[in-house]
């Protein structure tokens, strides 16, 4: 079979579900604050797969105005009971100290939907998964938390009932799983094979220690016995493993009969070890012995793995130019909010961003972007937009969080003198801190167009800007864009989940709602010397 070089979900792809139906193969992966919620894509091979829907997209499903960054929609679980397909998602509404997660539950008639209205399941923990027995009933898993400690934070897996029918948990609950001695038990997915039920977690925390722990039980109840390796996958006893951070796993079978492992991972730069691209979707190829699954060369994960498929890198390797007279294209996300009419449209084919709050609110921010999904690339637009003075500024943004982004902005003196000025919040947890001094500001006509642009090579964000008529120019220093990683984030590794994005922003603090115009969006991958496709 063909080799396919991991990761097959480039960027900010984290926490993957898999499913076959048919011969149509289906990975959900979080969002977390990111609007709509939950990615599904779609492949017929294992190696070429494109987004197909954002399933949680209106108020009833989900709304995270106030999530703090790198809560909302955490590890979503995509199956199949036969009839239909079946999501299961978390809404984290606050992740430190003590946790307020909520589970819900919905279900559509094809991947396409349309998605129900959510069930409520229960707020006890995370990651929630939902498993079809093959005798009809449906049972409900999810990490349990215990803010005491008492020994541990993450305090197991719970295990109960779900009756369709009803719309709820039922019967009794227990804890099937502690977990091993490297900690932090999540993502539980179950699976039955031949009179076995398997449990499969994530341990060890989601940077550098983490694993896909396997147990099996002849009792779905349990008690669960451990794999003889404890940890089907992991790159922690090996730091120059090309893929780092493997863990929080999910299994699939193909028609037939091989089994596959999809897990997250990141690809660390830099001496600093800096994942920009987030946690990515990779493969791993897998065999049964003695009724326990082994990953083929593992337990460290491999860059390239046989799959069914050829992958065709053409497009991913393409510039994009993006244009906004047929809506937002696919690839865009926004922040939050349900309503994204507030914030943004796509009359008369431009996109028009409505001045909210500042770059980084955890409410309503008029920010819409894209993943950055290559080492190194070029973004450019045209914004026409004109500020009255300091408080309204738009433009394009490198942006991870409100902790970690980079914003060249046309905005306004006090006296009404329309500039360019960079702003930045420069890994900046806790105090969420805007970089001072600034560079020095740029002025420009209060009339016309202005181009903005920024390069991306490895670790190396330089700003560019052009009036009309003139070729572009650099604005500013060079930034370190490393810092758009889980590693800078507002918690580190531990409590940064998400990726580095870049996109287009406007903000208007005096409350007026004005507007900034943008013609296109250009997204430009470039191979440079720094890139890590390879090891």
């Amino acid at each position: 079979m063909p080799l396919v070089r991991n990761p097959i979900l480039p960027g900010f792809n984290a926490d993957p579900s898999i499913l076959r139906v048919g011969n149509d193969y289906y990975i959900a992966t979080s969002t977390f604050e990111w609007y709509p919620g939950v990615q599904i894509h779609h492949s017929t091979d294992l190696a070429n797969w494109e987004l197909v829907v954002r399933p949680l997209n209106r108020k009833a499903q989900l709304d995270m105005r106030g999530d703090p960054d790198s809560c909302g929609v955490w590890a979503p679980c995509l199956t199949h009971d036969g009839e239909k397909f079946w999501l299961v998602y978390t809404d984290v509404k606050r992740k430190d100290g003590i946790k307020d997660t909520h589970n819900y539950i919905v279900n559509a008639p094809s991947i396409e939907g349309p998605w129900s209205d959510p069930v409520f399941a229960n707020s006890s923990g995370f990651d929630p998964s939902l498993f079809h027995d093959d005798y009809g009933k449906k049972w409900f898993v999810n990490m349990i938390q215990d803010h005491r400690r008492r020994p541990r934070s993450f305090a197991g897996t719970f295990l109960q009932e779900f009756d369709p029918t009803a719309g709820k948990l039922v019967g009794p609950r227990k804890n099937i799983f502690l977990g091993t001695e490297l900690d932090l038990v999540e993502g539980p997915h179950l699976y039955k094979r031949n009179g076995w039920y398997y449990l499969l977690t994530a341990e060890g925390g989601t940077a550098y220690n983490h694993a896909c722990t396997l147990a099996r039980s002849r009792d779905i109840w349990g008690p669960y016995e451990v794999h003889p390796q404890k940890h089907i996958l992991t790159s922690k006893d090996a730091p120059f493993a090309a893929i780092q951070r493997a863990g929080h796993g999910d299994i699939v079978d193909t028609p037939d009969g091989k089994t596959y492992l999809v897990h997250l991972g990141g690809r660390p730069t830099t001496q600093e070890r800096r994942c920009v691209l987030g946690r990515e979707t990779s493969i791993q190829e897998a065999f049964w012995q003695d009724d326990w699954l082994y990953v083929k060369n593992g337990p460290v994960p491999s860059l390239h793995v046989e799959v069914p498929g050829v992958r065709d890198d053409s497009k991913y390797w393409a510039e994009q130019r993006y244009e906004f007279g047929n809506g937002l294209p696919q690839d865009f996300q926004w922040l939050r909010t349900p309503e994204p009419e507030r914030i943004f449209n796509t009359e008369n084919g431009k996109l028009t961003l409505l001045g909210r709050e500042s770059i980084g609110s955890w409410f309503e921010q008029s920010l819409v972007a894209r993943r950055q999904t290559h080492f190194s690339f070029d973004a450019e637009t045209v914004i026409e937009y004109s500020p009255e003075d300091e408080r309204q500024f738009a433009g394009l943004t490198a942006y991870y969080c409100r902790f970690n982004f980079f914003y060249l902005t046309v905005t306004a003196h006090s006296d009404g003198q329309r500039e360019l000025l960079i702003l930045s919040s420069e890994a900046s947890w806790p105090d969420s801190q805007l970089k001072r001094p600034f560079a020095d500001p740029v002025q420009i006509p209060n009339d016309g167009k202005v181009k903005l642009a920024l390069t991306i090579r490895g670790k190396d964000l330089q700003f560019f800007y052009a009036l009309e008529g003139e070729e572009l120019k650099k604005i500013g220093p060079v930034f370190d864009a490393s810092i758009l990683s889980d590693e800078c984030g507002g918690h580190q590794a531990h409590g940064s989940f998400t990726g580095a994005f870049v996109g287009l922003a406007c903000s208007d603090l005096n409350g007026t709602v004005l507007p900034a115009s943008f013609d296109y969006f250009v997204y430009r991958p470039v191979q440079h010397e720094t890139d890590r496709y390879e090891i």
